[in-house]
């Protein structure tokens, strides 16, 4: 999610790599080149399993991977696109659990916005460099938005590994940044792998506005409710299959002629939320620290785009806390609760002010009932308030910069000019009546694409 709302993992980092690139970072001399060859070279640390009876029971696709003896990658010379959530159930990295596994040759890696580490702030673009704890080259796929791998880049690898932790929401660019890889090793001949994952939200839940064929961009790639119930592994089969504008982005012919290999998870249902994986929740970004953030990232990031409303409490409760820059607490609080949304109760929260010592006041959205909660609702009717409780309807002041942000992430042209006619009298609950239809035709389409029931 772009602004505000659209936050990567600041991840912490060895501390050795921290200093030497604060050190980088501080030197005025230009930095030396990069070379093909690994200058610097740290053997992974050994790695003892915990007993069997207390790892999560549910195996992702790196830890089927190793049970199977890393059948899949053997004897190839493999690229692996990862981030700080890429663990496997022990919580080792994928790229350490890789560089140990006989008979792999892990010769490069790639990152994509914020860089392998997490360390890097949103929308900044970052060069190809060595990774000075592997010694291996870090390919960049962010140079200011998604790029596609280069021919030069893939030149030196037979197969891309994949290993991406989403959070089961269109805008969150992990699974965009999946396509766009996709897309540059199916027409330069190479095989991906993808090692699956969970969506937290479970695999039930499709909820939300379908995105605009005319709107694809970093922040939604994938013509699907807002909330798609898929993994990142099934995302791709089901990309892999379509013609655009919801397919890959590449000739008939490379896309016919591209190999997709999906590594599924092994005790994983639809059911299952995140919490029921007995799995160590891993930070994908840097508001969403936690399971509780992954349910409140689709139900008000799209709400607090436009006007006056604001996720969090201060800098507490991201995406689950709702302030107002001018309304009174007493009054939003009113206004929401008379809602009575399904599944959903407000209560009030107080977080001190580091700066002024006064405290912030604000309402903590808690879901009580997972099964009635409809994941994207909140967002329109605080749309609906934004028009009734301010002085102006801010759909109708919008500028074009502020327009098209709202499009690409909520997806809608015809609701956003719903809301200029409309403002305060546009008929939320006809639209979720609309999009609860179409959701529940998407979702029977995609059953050909489930791996998991």
């Amino acid at each position: 999610m772009a602004g505000a709302s659209r936050f990567f993992p600041l991840h912490s980092v060895l501390p050795l790599l921290a200093s030497l690139l604060a050190l980088a970072g501080c030197s005025s001399a230009k930095p030396p080149v990069p070379k093909a060859a690994a200058p610097l070279f740290v053997p992974p640390v050994a790695i003892v399993a915990p007993p069997a009876e207390n790892l999560p029971p549910v195996m992702l696709g790196i830890d089927v991977l190793e049970a199977e003896g890393f059948a899949a990658v053997k004897g190839k010379r493999i690229g692996l696109l990862t981030h700080p959530a890429g663990v496997n159930r022990r919580g080792v990295s994928t790229i350490d659990v890789l560089r140990r596994a006989p008979g792999v040759q892990l010769v490069a890696l790639f990152a994509v916005e914020h860089g392998l580490y997490g360390d890097l702030p949103a929308e900044k673009p970052f060069p190809d460099k060595i990774d000075l704890r592997t010694g291996l080259m870090v390919f960049s796929l962010y140079k200011g938005n998604l790029v596609r791998a280069t021919p030069a880049q893939l030149k030196g690898i037979d197969a891309l590994v994949i290993d991406l932790q989403d959070i089961g929401t269109r805008s969150y660019t992990f699974s965009s940044a999946m396509k766009v890889a996709l897309e540059a090793c199916f027409e330069a001949g190479k095989e991906v792998i993808i090692l699956d994952r969970p969506n937290p939200l479970g695999g039930l839940k499709a909820d939300g506005p379908l995105l605009d064929a005319n709107r694809m961009s970093d922040v939604g790639r994938f013509r699907v409710p807002y909330v798609h119930g898929l993994t990142i592994g099934e995302l791709a089969l089901m990309v892999r299959n379509e013609l655009p504008p919801g397919g890959l982005a590449i000739s008939e012919a490379a896309r016919a002629k591209g190999k997709l290999t999906v590594i599924p998870m092994r005790g994983w249902t639809r059911s299952m939320r995140w919490p029921e994986t007995g799995l160590p929740f891993v930070a994908t970004s840097g508001l969403v620290q936690d399971f509780a953030a992954c349910e409140g990232y689709p139900m008000t990031g799209l709400g607090c785009i436009l006007g006056g409303f604001r996720h969090g409490v201060g800098e507490q409760h991201p995406f689950r806390g709702i302030s107002h820059l001018t309304v009174k607490i007493d009054v939003v609080e009113k206004e929401l609760r008379a809602l009575n949304l399904a599944g959903l109760q407000f209560r009030r929260v107080s977080v001190p002010n580091a700066k002024t010592g006064q405290p912030g006041i604000g309402l903590y959205t808690e879901i009580t009932d997972y099964d009635a909660w409809s994941p994207t609702e909140l967002n329109f009717w605080l749309m609906k308030l934004a028009c009734k409780l301010e002085p102006k309807n801010p759909f109708a002041t919008a500028t074009d910069a502020q327009r098209r942000t709202w499009l690409v992430h909520v997806g809608s042209q015809a609701l956003f000019n719903d809301l200029v006619t409309k403002g305060k009298n546009v008929d939320v609950a006809a639209w979720l009546r609309t999009w609860r239809e179409q959701a529940k035709i998407y979702q029977e389409q995609s059953k050909k694409f489930w791996l998991y029931r």
